[in-house]
């Protein structure tokens, strides 16, 4: 029973292909036909206004030197939210539940920003290691605190997504078990249960777009500190 928990991870296959990959392809077709209007409708309205608010609120913190970053934290942020969204599918699974996909986006993307700090403003960059008027005593500790919280900060981008995700995955899995054994025995308890199951889907969509905004959102702020 453990382990059909966690057969959810795993990716579905269907005649040797994995399903994860048509649930990919369906955000292409929520994309507008290209017309000679610049707007055709109200739903590429809507998609135009979505991506320009996610746009201005990652570009705020950043100055004119970090907004060459636009397309490529704007491609993020839609690809995490294509992802985290369609695994809660049926017959799909969320990529972002594996903790080596999750490092392998946080951990180039961070690397990326402290090299340009390095850089371009070096003292600046090494200057956040040592915060100014620290005791001469405390020094060596400081540095070193500092050190290893500059160089577990992909480590934590990467478990804090895959975390967030696995429990509300879980939660899910848990609770739709308890409501499909307790439909013949307790048929009103299971009617309550499958209540808060639905309550938690809500939930679940909304850490899953919370969890992409506040992942590139870091990045945003990790990049502001290096430009």
């Amino acid at each position: 029973m453990n382990l059909s928990f966690f057969d959810q991870f795993s990716s579905p296959y269907l005649l040797g292909i994995p399903l994860i990959l048509p649930s990919l392809l369906l955000p292409a077709l929520l994309l507008p036909s290209p017309g000679r209007r610049w707007v055709n409708n109200r739903f590429s309205t809507i998609q135009l206004w979505l991506i320009h608010l996610i746009t201005k609120q990652l570009m705020t913190p950043l100055n004119k030197a970090g907004h060459k970053w636009a397309l490529l934290l704007t491609s993020l942020i839609l690809l995490l939210l294509s992802i985290n969204l369609l695994g809660l599918l049926p017959y799909t699974f969320t990529p972002t539940t594996q903790l080596s996909m999750n490092m392998a986006l946080a951990l180039p993307l961070w690397l990326a920003t402290l090299l340009i700090g390095l850089r371009n403003q070096p003292s600046a960059s090494l200057g956040h290691l040592l915060p100014e008027g620290t005791p001469t005593p405390l020094i060596p500790a400081l540095i070193l605190i500092e050190t290893t919280s500059l160089l577990i900060r992909p480590l934590a981008l990467g478990v804090r997504l895959t975390a967030n995700l696995t429990a509300g995955h879980l939660l899910i899995q848990l609770i739709s078990t308890a409501t499909i054994a307790l439909l013949p025995l307790m048929p009103s308890i299971s009617i309550l249960t499958a209540l808060i199951l639905f309550l938690l889907t809500i939930l679940e969509v909304a850490v899953a777009m919370i969890q992409a905004y506040v992942f590139v959102l870091l990045l945003s702020l990790y990049l502001q500190e290096n430009i």
